[in-house]
């Protein structure tokens, strides 16, 4: 395990403190829509402050290329100003000699947040020279941002190398709550896998095969794994290898004795788009001119009852196309299942991306034991891969 912020000690200390705060915003404004990612790095700024710690909080924003300014900070610090209930000063960069002046005036309890870290596009690049400049700002490194850990940028992994580093709060949480699916999960493990593709998947579908005691299938790969087994997945888009890339896994489950659950019934229509007609087939009967967007209820009910057995479930990929309400109640079913089971005493961790922000328009996030901040990196971590900016990190002696 890496060390934590309650591992060393920060009092009097500058904290320069990665977080993702790449939070969405309502369609043509600057109004935060969901705060979550804000919100789940209270803990770490709140611990630091308490203990007498000076705070820097550092975030990339959308994608700039160079300076954008529609993707400044302001709302976000506007925002965590008011979840802090204390002021956030907003620094006119992210590097320099101003921004300097600013952290170094800082007093106990402070926070200051940086500009935009992808104004710079040394960032992305991990420039040494960059990270240097980072590093100046502060005496020790948190890193909170398990949703960047997978990116080898200078504000995840250069600067954690110039500075004592340790892990936020949350940081440690995802660690814990990850790495316990893969080490020592309370059996049965049931990992609930949907999405559009096979493709995207099948890494880590692949390494929990070795662990998992149950897979459960649905979303759009569902119609690669419908095909593995000789039935018509209509028009439904398939990788071209994807029939292949699923029969490999139903095969690797036999061999290890895994049960794995298709759908039987799944929710079809002619078209994507919120106008189209819905209907309810059996998945050995979906017609050549449809394609399958959702698990039928049939489905719905086997699965909730499966999850029920399991005392660990971790689900990554929508059930269906959980944006249109006829393609949605796989989703929502799953979810209210899943949240009355975590409820009950049972282990259900969520892993980020599209699920957790189901899983968040649902009202059920807090409801379930853990829901991840990082898709790509829950991904990449749940496949075995190292995080360049967790395994910069200190370890725990």
């Amino acid at each position: 395990m890496k060390k934590t912020v309650n591992d060393i000690d920060v009092s009097g200390a500058t904290c320069l403190v990665r977080v993702d705060f790449n939070v969405p915003m309502e369609p043509g404004t600057h109004v935060i829509s969901d705060d979550s990612r804000i919100r789940a790095t209270l803990p770490t700024i709140n611990n630091l402050r308490a203990r007498g710690a000076r705070v820097i909080v550092a975030t990339h924003f959308g994608r700039p290329k160079g300076v954008d300014e529609s993707l400044r900070v302001a709302p976000v610090a506007a925002r965590l100003s008011d979840l802090l209930d204390a002021p956030v000063h907003a620094a006119g960069d992210s590097v320099g000699a101003d921004v300097e002046r600013q952290a170094h005036g800082l007093a106990a309890g402070d926070v200051l947040m940086l500009e935009n870290l992808r104004f710079h596009p040394e960032e992305a690049l991990n420039d040494p020279i960059h990270a240097a400049a980072l590093a100046r700002l502060a005496d020790i490194y948190v890193n909170d941002a398990f949703g960047a850990a997978h990116r080898a940028h200078a504000s995840t992994e250069g600067v954690a190398r110039l500075l004592p580093a340790v892990a936020g709060l949350l940081m440690d949480a995802e660690l814990r709550m990850l790495g316990g699916i893969l080490d020592s999960p309370r059996r049965p493990l049931a990992t609930l896998m949907g999405g559009a593709k096979v493709g995207d998947k099948m890494a880590v579908m692949e390494r929990l095969i070795d662990s998992s005691d149950m897979v459960l299938l649905g979303g759009g790969m569902a119609a690669a794994f419908l095909a593995a087994r000789g039935l018509r997945a209509g028009k439904s888009p398939v990788e071209a290898d994807g029939p292949q890339m699923a029969g490999r896994i139903l095969s690797a489950a036999d061999a290890r004795g895994v049960q794995v659950l298709i759908p039987s019934d799944v929710v079809v229509a002619d078209k994507l788009s919120a106008g189209a007609s819905a209907a309810v087939v059996k998945s050995n009967s979906v017609p050549d001119d449809a394609m399958l967007l959702d698990i039928g209820p049939e489905t719905r009910d086997a699965y909730a009852r499966a999850l029920r057995l399991c005392q660990t479930v971790l689900w990554n990929g929508p059930m269906g196309v959980f944006e249109f309400p006829q393609f949605a109640e796989g989703t929502r079913g799953v979810a209210h299942a899943l949240a009355q089971h975590a409820r009950a005493g049972a282990t259900v961790v969520i892993g980020g991306g599209s699920t957790a922000e189901a899983v968040d328009t649902l009202g059920l996030s807090q409801a379930m034991t853990h829901v991840s901040t990082g898709g790509g990196a829950a991904l990449e971590f749940l496949e075995g891969r190292v995080l360049p900016g967790v395994a910069a990190l200190q370890d725990m002696d």
